[in-house]
């Protein structure tokens, strides 16, 4: 018998123990902006001076090393050499971070420049925030003087994230001092003997300002592993999983030739298939089954959390980021980014923070904004990628290209352009196509149809459910009438229509 894995869906966990690999190909992307303001312990603010040794409070992989301390610069970055630690840093910044003679190794470069903080101005901190096995490890850069342009200071702050690895950098701001180190800095990371580096776009060795950006630093690795997390409503670790949950997310078509059991060599062997609908966890907070399959076998990875902790800080409660309500935390993934919702902060993947679209607590701009279904569709904005409904992404709604579509409002009238229907400024063609397409009845019960207004035809329709899985497909063969959805849970799905050569997406409803 051998072992068959899921699909191979790219998460952005980090899970090296189990799949026994370890990765190094780092890619950069943009996040929302968000920075942290909480209690922390401050480091000297000496010019030119890496810490002492410091704590990260986890275990971190930085390129395929498993760190749990490291030492932090005054100049903007953190490092791993912790021989380093309480020795002058280097300030001398006019080299490109790939070039052979860029000397310091082993680092993440916050936001590296020559700072000069003597004077105590501002401050440099570092504090431990949320719950395990999600914390993250902030370093704090606030109002750090520019050496020989100390009337301008930097602000940004750097996270790590525990299980995940992620690497954020947030820059509150950073202006250029332009009459020193010809006013160079740089975002990036390298690798412990200089062969692996990367840096956002425009933020390598050179002269950039920025302001309320953020960036992510992150591993890709294919999960080999069927991932099940559960609420622990009594809070003693252990708790009930649906069998016939894990039978489905194996083989959807027969899950009663599913057989699930509790050690690897029984499911090779197919003895000891445990029976009935529910099982708890004899290890306490987690434990792996395995699933065997037509002479397959898949791990099933169980996870019992405490549901009262906000692992994302995002203010939805955990026990409802469980979009699909089927028990599951861990396959409610709505934007598709490979994070399920209740560890992203940004769950529809829109740029704007769940924090914000969730709520709009007393004292924020949008005060007269109550409803969190701007375009009552039924979906929460925090859910909804096009918050207005006018067919334009709320991130493609970022006019002034800053990706951050909350401080666009191209009417000035205080409300931002992805809350407002009547502001469409980028009716490109593929916006045309999609508003050509109608999907009705939508909510439906039973059918849908589609009515195709445009002069091309339909090449293929694709249905998933919140957490990406495929469940229904037609081909341009097929009819496009009458579409059979009555055996669908109940719930928010999305439509993949494919049309001269335009992928165009849609939210179904199912009553």
């Amino acid at each position: 018998m051998k072992n068959k894995y899921l699909s191979k869906i790219f998460l952005l966990f980090l899970f090296v123990a189990s799949s026994g690999v370890s990765q190094t190909n780092y890619t950069v992307s943009v996040i929302p902006y968000e920075v942290y303001t909480t209690a922390a312990t401050p480091i000297t603010t000496s010019d030119d001076l890496y810490s002492g040794v410091i704590p990260i409070g986890f275990d971190f992989d930085y390129f395929g090393t498993v760190y749990n301390q490291l030492i932090i610069s005054t100049n903007g970055y953190v490092g791993f050499n912790l021989g380093l630690a309480s020795t002058l840093s280097p300030w001398n910044l006019n080299t490109q971070i790939s070039q052979p003679n860029f000397t310091i190794r082993n680092s993440i470069f916050a936001c590296y420049h020559d700072l000069n903080n003597s004077n105590q101005t501002g401050s440099i901190t570092y504090s431990i925030v949320g719950f395990a096995p999600y914390r993250k490890f902030v370093v704090m850069f606030e109002n750090q003087p520019h050496f020989q342009c100390s009337q301008l200071t930097s602000s940004f702050q750097l996270i790590l994230y525990e299980t995940y690895n992620f690497i954020d950098v947030q820059i509150v701001e950073k202006p250029i001092c332009s009459t020193w180190n010809a006013g160079n800095a740089l975002v990036g990371i390298i690798n412990q003997d200089g062969t692996s580096t990367l840096t956002p776009p425009g933020r390598n060795t050179s002269s950039w300002y920025a302001t309320l950006e953020g960036w992510r630093f992150a591993r890709p690795i294919e999960n080999e592993i069927y991932l099940y997390t559960v609420c622990d409503d009594n809070l003693d670790g252990f708790e009930s999983f649906n069998l016939n949950l894990i039978k489905e997310a194996i083989n959807y078509e027969s899950p009663e030739n599913v057989t699930i059991h509790e050690t690897l060599s029984d499911a090779e062997l197919g003895g000891n298939s445990l029976s009935g609908m529910d099982y708890f966890n004899i290890n306490p907070y987690s434990q792996t089954l395995y699933a065997a399959f037509n002479g397959d076998v898949t791990a099933i990875a169980l996870t019992v959390i405490n549901c009262q902790n906000d692992y994302d800080l995002d203010t939805v409660s955990t026990d409802l980021e469980d979009v699909n309500e089927d028990g599951n935390l861990a396959n409610d993934d709505t934007d598709g980014d490979g994070i399920p919702n209740y560890l992203d902060n940004d769950d529809d993947g829109d740029m704007v923070l769940s924090a914000f679209e969730y709520v709009f607590p007393a004292g924020r701009n949008l005060d007269q904004i109550t409803n969190v279904d701007t375009d009552l569709d039924g979906i929460p904005n925090y859910l909804d990628n096009d918050d207005d409904g006018d067919g334009v992404l709320t991130i493609d709604e970022d006019y002034n290209g800053n990706n951050n579509p909350m401080d666009d409002d191209t009417n000035s009238n205080g409300i931002p352009d992805f809350l407002e229907e009547n502001v469409a400024l980028s009716l490109t063609d593929e916006i045309q196509l999609k508003k050509a397409i109608v999907i009705y009845p939508n909510p439906s019960e039973n059918r849908i149809n589609i009515n195709n207004g445009t002069a091309f035809s339909i090449d293929s329709f694709k249905l998933f459910t919140v957490n990406g899985s495929l469940v229904k497909e037609l081909k341009n063969t097929d009819s496009y009438q009458n579409i059979d959805v009555s055996q669908l849970q109940s719930g928010v799905y999305f439509i993949a229509i494919e049309v001269n050569n335009q992928k165009l997406n849609y939210k179904f409803i199912k009553k």
